[in-house]
Formats: structure tokens, C-alpha cells, sequence
């Protein structure tokens, strides 16, 4: 292992997917017969390491199983098979529509979204208005997130994310949300926590010049397993290739 801290090691790790056809349930029921479950395998012993202040990008076609992985780093999928191991450090999970509860105002979830992430109330009550200045939403602080359009929830989202201070960070190709100027806003934050030595970070995303820029490590994706992983140019230009 040499000298460099582990943030990150997954070992021969495989998750599956049980689907059930909505239309095969409902018959089913009406039958009482067992409905055929189908089972699908979006990760497939899968093994990489990633050291304390790397930042990875994962690029693959869709179904190619990068989404997946992500939340199984982020603990909202269990493995099948394999194992995380995340050692002992603080991780958060910036993906838009996870973890709200709709009928709470923008607020209040700032709050139950932090301590989700493990900071106590008072942590998350000394960055309340640093999130809320940031995330621009004026008066529908105090509204119920249902009540959000996808821009705005995606600005409060973000928010949390970028001012309670994790040290491991995945994104999930979320640099594409809110407008223009909240774009620029959030990607010039995104590089300045990047830029932080210690802490480590996935981005998921489609966009090239995206992971171009903010990757030192490319992992492509393809079919639940590890197709290349190394150098970003490297990586993307075979991707680029492999897509045409």
C-alpha cells in the first residue's frame, strides 16, 4: 500500500436488481401465482482503490452501471457480493431527488439532510444561512419542497452538499442543473472543493470537457464492469472512439 491513505477500496463487488413488471404483479395477484422476478446485474465484480484526495469520473453509456455504483459507495445500495470499505471517513451523496421529504419546507430539510449526512443540529444551525444565501431560493425556504420546480430543488440540493463539507464527495452529473448563472455559481464551488488535498471525490457525468477538467483518474463503465480506468485523455478519447 506504500504510503498514500486509502479513501476508498471496493473488493469484487456485484449488485443485482429484481424487477418485477408492474402488469405481472396486478395479474398475478389476481392469480395468486408466484410472478417471475427478473434479475439483472448493474454491477459485476467490480475492484478499484481510490487514495485520499483523488478525483475520479465515471463515464459509460446508460445502463452501463455508473449510477448504480455511486449509491452503493453512498450506502443506499447493499452489495450482493464484495465489499466498501470507505475508512471511517465522512461521505455524502449529490444526486438530484435523494433524501428529501416533499411535504418538509426548504429549511427544514436542510437540516434532516445534514444529519443524514452525520453532522449534529448544531453544525448544520452554524451553516443554515451560508446554505440558504447559496442556494438563492428566496421565500420558498419556507415552503414545502413539493411545491419546488427541478431547478430549485436541485440549488437546495447542491447547496447542502457544497457547504456541509464532506470528505469524500458523488456527484452525480448534477453541474447540468439550475440556470446559467447558478451553473457557473456551482461549478466554480465544485473546483474550489475539488482543489481541497485532502478530500476525495466521484463525478459521474456524460460531459467530457467536464471530467476533462476536474478528473485525475477516468473510470469507463460498461455493462456493470470496469472497461479501462487510468489517465482522463487516455480513458476519454477510447470512450470517444468506442461510441461512434
Amino acid at each position: 500500500m506504500g504510503d498514500k491513505n486509502l479513501a476508498i477500496e471496493v473488493n469484487n463487488l456485484s449488485i443485482t436488481y429484481k424487477s418485477m413488471k408492474a402488469y405481472s404483479i396486478k395479474k398475478n395477484l389476481l392469480k395468486l401465482k408466484k410472478a417471475k422476478v427478473k434479475e439483472f446485474k448493474a454491477v459485476k465484480n467490480v475492484s478499484f482503490n481510490l487514495e485520499e484526495g483523488q478525483i475520479l469520473g465515471i463515464i459509460g453509456k446508460n445502463g452501463s452501471g455508473k449510477s448504480t455504483m455511486l449509491k452503493a459507495l453512498a450506502g443506499i445500495f447493499s452489495p450482493d457480493e464484495g465489499n466498501i470499505d470507505l475508512h471511517n471517513k465522512s461521505i455524502s451523496l449529490l444526486s438530484i431527488g435523494v433524501g428529501f421529504n416533499k411535504s418538509l419546507t426548504g429549511r427544514e430539510n436542510i437540516l434532516l439532510s445534514g444529519m443524514l449526512l452525520g453532522f449534529s443540529e448544531e453544525e448544520i444551525r452554524s451553516k443554515m444561512d451560508e446554505i440558504i444565501e447559496f442556494a438563492e431560493l428566496g421565500k420558498f425556504i419556507d415552503m414545502p419542497v413539493k411545491t419546488y420546480s427541478s431547478g430549485m430543488f436541485s440549488k437546495l440540493a447542491f447547496s447542502i452538499t457544497a457547504i456541509l463539507e464532506t470528505d469524500i464527495m458523488l456527484i452525480d452529473e448534477v453541474l447540468s442543473v439550475g440556470d446559467q448563472k447558478f451553473k457557473k455559481k456551482s461549478y466554480k464551488k465544485m473546483k474550489s472543493l475539488i482543489s481541497d488535498k485532502k478530500r476525495t471525490v466521484v463525478i459521474v457525468s456524460h460531459n467530457i470537457s467536464t471530467l476533462k477538467e476536474l478528473c485525475d483518474t477516468v473510470m469507463w463503465m460498461h455493462d456493470g464492469v470496469i472497461r479501462m480506468i487510468g489517465d482522463p485523455d487516455e480513458v476519454l478519447d477510447k470512450y470517444t472512439e468506442f461510441m461512434k
